[in-house]
């Protein structure tokens, strides 16, 4: 993010201040423990906290919506490095959008619309650009430091609508959030995605976040899916370094088929590979040829290759035009006990035998005959033989392959005089020694991806092709993650309350009808000496302040204790102990018009609970669609004119190019429509 810092840093000559000067944070321990304060209490304190070591920043309030900024030195030899992190305080009045749609297409639609939500924000100098106000100074005399007319300005979107950050994510004040945007290198940024990443993770485990979820929709590489290559290379997505595990699958995807898809992907032997695809592909083993002689074990798997040439890559380096790479342990002049005239000689008898046997694969056990009758050593013969495979001789290549039936290694020869064009080369001096360079192993990368995935006209394939369609479709469908973090890492444990102690430390929820927890358990100190009945006004307000839906609760008993309300919380509630407790809405504050006649309390039970949650349909009626999903996962949809279901456009073949049709009848609808007229 250079030209946002050098932007930013220009702005930060002439920024005004009635304040005084804006404090610098380390970016690399920002948000550590005790840096800058200790987070010890529930995840909405701790967001306070933080707070009060940010600047106001009086030129982005806007929409009843206040913000902060932290100034952040990426690197300490380079002060004028600097970047700003905004968090930004959206109250539910003053959202634009009621419901989180977030939080439906991972499957918290059970959650409770929260009063708060808390923005973190890096720009990257394109959104800093487009931002209400210059992000930098107080915009005096009517206009920016840049120029620009204040009232142009704010004409446009407010920060937290704009696309496009180098860090966007989104906490509800409850601790659950959602990280919406990274932007590294690769998008104009100065700092990495793994630097991002990890800035973000100290920002979720100092604040003591309880989920996040994303929803990984990584731009494609050279036309490859980032996704499927993690998925190869490391049996997972890029973002489970960081510990984000499946949360939840598009089209009726489940965890169980992510997984089987992962292994079914990576455990494809190459052997098979090639015997699929080779009779139309000749360059696919030329390219296994060129890094198995490269690697110094057994390439066997799918996942074996594309894991060694993407760390041959990142070992190649970049500036030279090319690197002399080699398998150390078939240079025949340091580890071979014949001389290269013996191995030549053995070697040119092998091929002779294979040219007489050309088109057809050979048995090792014939191969090793017919040279025989030339070369008595067979210790030799076993040498080459071993060392022969896969590599190139002259203008032949010489393939093995393991015979998937009868379990034997084959041989046979190929001319791939012609795939010289594509740079494979053999150096005479050093035996097997290969010359590779960065933008060949590119190519090679690219090409192994698209001869493995491509798409083919006629559809999906029987056997092996019809496989990696099917899985590689189920990957790409499993693109919402989600980690839970451990909440109480880093803090003192608990233990038995004794009677010195000031403060008990209580976990409490309310309940519904169903007897099942409602809500996440909530951390609350309260005095030792306190009454029940004073208990439950403290929880009152706590999830008052917390959620939108709760304004008038009022607490009636506690479920899992026997307690009265003139009990003292010393000697009844131990530290740290889950507490249930049931209540319902007072009448003056009932919101949806659902009375009740028998008393001046509407009981949780007579509520409608999902008028105040998450999983509001927002226009999606009843879901249920052929791909086996009942909940909207943020794929598009189309709902029947007749039956009003709704269904993914993918799953009714509506292709993503085309717009949705204005009038659109399911095949049920259709079916029932069809058979009467067929009686009659």
């Amino acid at each position: 993010m250079s030209q946002l810092v050098e932007y930013v840093h220009g702005c930060n000559k002439r920024r005004k201040r009635s304040s005084p000067e804006q404090r610098v944070f380390r970016f690399k321990s920002f948000c550590e423990p005790g840096y800058p304060a200790e987070f010890d209490g529930p995840f909405w304190k701790n967001v306070k906290a933080l707070l009060e070591f940010g600047h106001m920043e009086r030129n982005l309030r806007s929409n009843g919506m206040l913000s902060w900024s932290f100034q952040l030195e990426v690197h300490r030899h380079r002060p004028d490095h600097r970047l700003f992190l905004f968090v930004i305080e959206e109250p539910i009045e003053a959202s634009l959008y009621r419901y989180c749609r977030h939080c439906r297409y991972i499957g918290w639609g059970q959650h409770m619309i929260c009063n708060m939500k808390y923005h973190f924000v890096v720009p990257s100098k394109e959104t800093a650009a487009m931002a209400p106000t210059c992000l930098s100074c107080q915009g005096s005399n009517n206009y920016c430091c840049d120029g620009t007319i204040l009232a142009t300005r704010r004409s446009t979107s407010s920060l937290v609508e704009l696309e496009g950050h180098a860090l966007h994510g989104v906490f509800h004040c409850n601790g659950f959030g959602h990280l919406l945007c990274v932007n590294g290198f690769e998008m104009g940024s100065d700092l990495s995605g793994h630097q991002i990443m990890d800035f973000w993770d100290r920002i979720c485990t100092g604040l003591r976040a309880r989920k996040v979820s994303l929803a990984d929709i990584s731009q494609k590489k050279k036309s490859m899916d980032l996704r499927l290559l993690h998925g190869l290379t490391d049996g997972g997505p890029w973002f489970a370094r960081w510990d984000y595990r499946f949360g939840r699958g598009s089209f009726g995807v489940t965890e169980l088929m992510y997984q089987k898809s992962i292994q079914a992907l990576q455990n494809i032997p190459i052997c098979l590979l090639l015997h699929h695809f080779s009779p139309s592909d000749n360059y696919l083993q030329v390219i296994f040829s060129r890094y198995q002689a490269l690697c110094d074990y057994a390439l066997i798997t799918l996942s074996d290759l594309f894991r060694f040439m993407l760390e041959l890559r990142s070992r190649l380096p970049k500036e030279a035009g090319h690197t002399d790479l080699f398998n150390p342990g078939i240079l025949l002049e340091t580890s071979c006990r014949w001389s290269p005239k013996r191995v030549e000689m053995a070697t040119r008898v092998i091929v002779e035998a294979l040219k007489r046997a050309e088109p057809k694969w050979v048995s090792r056990q014939e191969v090793r005959d017919a040279a025989r009758a030339y070369i008595g050593d067979t210790g030799l013969l076993d040498f080459v033989l071993k060392s022969l495979g896969n590599h190139v001789v002259g203008k032949y290549l010489v393939r093995r392959s393991l015979n998937p039936v009868t379990k034997v290694l084959e041989y046979c020869l190929e001319d791939v005089s012609i795939s010289h064009d594509h740079g494979l080369m053999v150096r005479e001096p050093k035996s097997n020694m290969m010359v590779v360079t960065r933008v060949q192993l590119a190519n090679d990368i690219l090409y192994l991806y698209k001869a493995t995935f491509r798409e083919r006209k006629s559809g999906p394939t029987s056997g092996l092709g019809s496989t990696i369609s099917i899985a590689s479709r189920v990957v790409l469908d499993s693109k919402h993650l989600v980690k839970e973090f451990d909440c109480s890492e880093g803090l003192p444990p608990r233990g038995n309350l004794v009677v010195g102690d000031q403060l008990v430390d209580v976990l409490c929820t309310l309940q519904l009808k169903n007897k099942q927890a409602m809500l996440p358990y909530e951390s609350l100190k309260v005095k030792a000496s306190m009454t029940i009945e004073e208990l439950k006004r403290e929880v009152e307000k706590l999830f008052k302040d917390m959620y939108w839906g709760l304004q008038g609760l009022v607490i009636q008993s506690i479920v899992n204790l026997n307690v009265k309300d003139t009990d003292f919380v010393r000697g009844v509630i131990e530290e740290g102990q889950g507490v249930v407790l049931e209540g319902g809405i007072s009448r003056d504050s009932i919101r949806y018009g659902n009375e009740n006649k028998n008393g001046d309390v509407l009981l949780m039970q007579g509520w409608n609970v999902s008028e105040i949650g998450e999983c509001h349909n927002q226009g999606h009626g009843c879901i249920d669609c052929a791909c086996g999903a009942k909940e909207d996962d943020g794929e598009r949809m189309v709902a029947c004119d007749i039956c009003e279901v709704w269904q993914h456009t993918r799953c009714v073949r509506i292709p993503n190019n085309e717009e949705v049709p204005q009038i659109f009848v399911c095949e049920r609808c259709e079916q029932d429509i069809i058979s009467p007229s067929l009686i009659m």
